[in-house]
């Protein structure tokens, strides 16, 4: 079985499903895929489960997410997950996108039904069980910062952030001008919390995120090697939270640099198991695979 599968391979089921003993049914998508941990715990939920299907990578170009769901869809697929840079246009691709995923403003998990393709969000969900499982605390009352909040990923978890009652929510992206109609609909959504909207070259960002209880990455810098913390040294302090979504490290370099500033911190692994579980239980309603996913991923 190729490690990563491409549209070309989305022709035909013999072409797909070449030499395997089973079909492939699931899939994650994106660009670059290749790193993406979710076959090994979607693939131990599969076979625990006795259901005779393959959770494969397929690395989807942008621009051509909608063309992937139309090869998914006609090829007999279940589902997939869905991730960068495909969280926000694989919604266009869906017949219905359910209200949470509305709220939240992105997909990463849709499931191809009988008549009907559906998008669904599992981050944001997810995202609250992996503080819980890592910090012990819930948001509400909180004052969060959110990194790279102009992708699909940190646009829901900053939603998902105000939904659960935060105090404050900083909004950092490189160009702030993405973060304008987020902003407005997010303060639409949560009248009561303080929103603010920052650029990463902001001089008063280093004194907002002392300021903040939790810092959240949910860009993808420090996924590659040499790769220098997303945040100075100026923006954190001792008895912060600093959670990064990327969990292909143990450390991040910002999560280094949380470690050496004497703040908690953890890295995406919980936040991947459960926002993974729930996509499988949209898929196979009725199951629990929490606990076989989590130990698959070691």
């Amino acid at each position: 079985m190729p490690d990563v599968y491409t549209l070309n391979d989305l022709v035909s089921r013999e072409v797909l499903d070449a030499g395997e003993a089973k079909p492939a049914r699931l899939a994650v998508i994106g660009c670059p895929i290749a790193h993406s941990a979710s076959p090994g715990m979607q693939q131990a939920a599969l076979d625990a489960a006795g259901i005779a299907a393959r959770y494969v990578r397929i690395e989807v170009a942008p621009g051509r997410v909608g063309e992937a769901c139309e090869r998914m869809r006609a090829l007999g697929f279940i589902g997939c997950n869905v991730t960068v840079p495909h969280k926000l246009a694989v919604m266009a691709a869906c017949d219905e996108v359910e209200a949470a995923a509305m709220t939240l403003g992105a997909v990463n998990t849709v499931s191809f039904e009988a008549t009907l393709t559906r998008g669904f969000n599992t981050d944001g969900p997810g995202f609250v069980s992996a503080l819980a499982d890592e910090f012990g605390i819930a948001l509400a009352k909180l004052k969060v910062v959110i990194l790279g909040a102009g992708g699909g990923a940190g646009q829901a978890l900053a939603a998902q952030c105000a939904m659960q009652g935060v105090a404050r929510l900083v909004l950092v992206n490189r160009t702030v001008a993405k973060l304008g109609l987020l902003a407005s609909r997010l303060r639409a959504l949560a009248p009561g919390c303080e929103i603010q909207a920052r650029s990463f070259d902001d001089p008063a960002l280093a004194e907002t995120c002392l300021a903040s209880d939790l810092l959240v990455n949910t860009s993808t810098v420090g996924l590659l090697p040499g790769e220098p913390s997303i945040l100075p040294e100026s923006c954190l302090q001792a008895g912060q939270l600093v959670y990064d979504c990327i969990y292909q490290s143990a450390r991040t370099p910002l999560l280094e640099l949380a470690a050496a500033k004497g703040c908690r911190h953890a890295n995406g692994r919980a936040m991947l198991i459960h926002q993974g579980a729930l996509a499988f239980q949209h898929w196979f309603p009725q199951s629990a695979p929490l606990a076989v996913m989590r130990a698959a991923l070691g």
